[in-house]
């Protein structure tokens, strides 16, 4: 999910501007089976190339008091579904992470939210879903789906993760998606959407 990252033509983990090594090639992601348990620790680059690999993922749904929707734009620097809008920030935990943790640490490093902002944050469902980016990569993951309520919606987002923030009525935009067309949707998002009103 913020799976940045794909090779480049020779199949080399580089970056495009300066042919050093991508930074997903220095991290890891928890590989899966279906039903979530652990496999092994692999290569989170490798995880999001090729016919990737199976692994841990959340997104997580951040919520006014009125039931508005926080959507972020993903960085136009993300190598997969760079400008997409999320609902609000995605990731993976990292080996040995709760989904809770991570979930809190990528709220602080994204959007600058702080934990005395909300009180209840919780796990409300899990998915097994793969998408492929066309040139640029795939995401294979079993994915949480984590909700909390803000009670103080100060937003301090960092400029390299997000390039930009909308609330938006969570229902409207479920009920109404033809008045959002414009809003390319992550896949992920869009499934956790959908099955949380099902």
């Amino acid at each position: 999910m913020s799976a940045d990252s794909a090779t480049n033509p020779s199949g080399d983990a580089a970056s495009e501007e300066s042919g050093e090594t991508h930074k997903n090639a220095r991290k890891s992601v928890v590989a899966v089976d279906a039903d979530d348990n652990n496999l092994e620790i692999v290569n989170r680059l490798e995880a999001h190339t090729g016919d990737g690999i199976r692994h841990r993922a959340f997104t997580a749904l951040i919520f006014d008091e009125d039931d508005n929707i926080l959507l972020a734009q993903r960085a136009p620097t993300k190598r997969l579904w760079d400008t997409y809008w999320d609902g609000t920030v995605a990731s993976h935990p990292n080996p040995g992470q709760s989904q809770e943790e991570a979930t809190r640490q990528r709220l602080e490093d994204e959007l600058g939210i702080s934990p005395d902002q909300y009180d209840d944050l919780r796990q409300t469902d899990k998915f097994e879903y793969k998408r492929y980016y066309p040139q640029e990569g795939v995401e294979h993951e079993v994915c949480a789906v984590l909700k909390l309520t803000l009670t103080d919606t100060s937003l301090d987002p960092v400029e390299e993760e997000v390039g930009g923030l909308m609330w938006v009525p969570y229902e409207r935009l479920y009920e109404n998606p033809r008045w959002y067309r414009q809003l390319r949707l992550c896949p992920w998002f869009e499934i956790a959407m959908r099955r949380d009103f099902e």
